[in-house]
């Protein structure tokens, strides 16, 4: 059940003896209200699993859900975030920590460990107060400081995460409660805290994807992620002539690729490469980055970047290797996402191995360290209504 935050407002009571019996009536009539709705909602959350693995496999020692710690929420006056909704589209006004709660509710399975959890909150929390210290609304509706899509952070709002179980809402306020204010700077400022899914077992520089240099964006070792994730290896086959038209290219124009193989396997051509996975000489894999993605690709007289290549052809990692297996492309990618940043699978590694939420940053972002985001922002930094 959603714990929302009780705001105590500093003004003193000013009524008489019956105007304050009255409130203490309208007050115990209320409490009583939200308690019977409490129960209520209770009855109504419990059937809820959603996608948490967490709700399939409770603790050993727990025989039904314990009621969840409310979250520390927004002291009077702090700062809101005001998040689209672009499905409902419409807004939804929530306080900063309220807000870093749905964020990691959307962006990391529950049943993570609690420092895995708690490093995501801080990345999530770095986010949003770096976009907000800056006034940045690219990409939103008037009004608004941020979408709910992974244009941005994905984030459920406040009704649908009423209906997660109490063990999941439990734990995600824990995350959020145990990291309250808490952001990543550099240099004193908030980092774009960068994340994905699973590394090939190494993060990627900045450089490397976005062409841009970002001190603390370097690529580091992330040796957890093929123990630890379901998504670290695919493989796909793509008809070699949807390939070539997904990259604009004829047939014409890579004769290497369009040379129909003889029936032991090979190419009619024999200048294959290993580099390029034996398809031809005009097709191949040029050169690798830092992280170990593939930097840049050859097909005939046209070059492509690997971040190319994967978008083009909607690959899980821009860490790939190919074949050719008559007329399909054989592709297996290493990994998941971009690669900059934190690897959310090598952070729940780590936390396995008993790092905890400071150490996984500072491992994933170089040359950082943990700041308050109530330092950082002020009113003057919100731009108008």
């Amino acid at each position: 059940m959603t714990m929302l935050p009780t705001r105590i407002s500093a003004k003193r009571w000013k009524g008489g003896p019956g105007a304050r019996r009255s409130s203490r009536r309208n007050d115990m009539l209320g409490r009583a209200i939200l308690w019977a709705a409490g129960l209520m909602a209770l009855a109504v959350l419990l059937p809820f699993g959603l996608v948490d693995r967490l709700a399939e496999r409770p603790p050993a020692t727990e025989t039904g859900p314990g009621p969840a710690p409310p979250m520390t929420g927004t002291p009077e006056g702090g700062t809101e975030v005001r998040v689209y909704l672009a499905k409902a589209r419409k807004i939804e006004s929530v306080p900063l920590e309220h807000y870093v709660r749905g964020v990691l509710a959307a962006e990391m399975p529950a049943d993570f460990e609690l420092e895995a959890l708690k490093a995501q909150a801080i990345a999530a929390r770095t986010y949003i107060v770096r976009r907000l210290r800056s006034g940045d609304t690219a990409g939103v509706p008037e009004g608004a400081d941020v979408t709910d899509t992974v244009a941005h952070q994905a984030y459920i709002p406040l009704d649908e995460l009423a209906k997660r179980p109490e063990r999941t809402i439990a734990k995600l306020n824990q995350a959020v409660n145990e990291t309250r204010d808490q952001v990543i700077t550099y240099q004193g400022e908030p980092i774009m805290a960068a994340f994905f899914s699973t590394s090939n077992g190494y993060t990627e520089n900045a450089e490397d994807y976005w062409k841009n240099p970002v001190p603390y964006l370097k690529s580091v070792p992330s040796p957890w992620d093929q123990n630890e994730s379901p998504r670290y290896a695919e493989t796909a086959e793509l008809p070699l002539n949807e390939v070539l038209d997904k990259l604009g290219l004829t047939p014409a124009a890579v004769p290497g690729l369009a040379q129909a193989p003889r029936q032991d396997g090979t190419e009619s051509s024999s200048s294959g490469t290993a580099a390029g996975g034996g398809l031809a000489a005009d097709v191949r894999i040029l050169s690798r980055t830092a992280g170990k993605r593939v930097e840049e690709v050859q097909f005939g007289s046209k070059r492509f970047s690997g971040r190319d290549i994967r978008e083009k052809l909607n690959l899980r990692s821009s860490a790939f290797d190919w074949e050719r297996d008559g007329d399909k492309l054989r592709i297996t990618t290493y990994g998941y996402g971009h690669g900059v940043g934190m690897s959310q699978y090598g952070a729940q590694g780590m936390a396995k191995q008993g790092a905890g939420a400071e150490r996984i940053l500072t491992y994933y972002y170089t040359g950082v360290q943990l700041d308050k985001a109530s330092k950082l922002l002020t009113a003057a930094d919100r731009p108008s209504s």
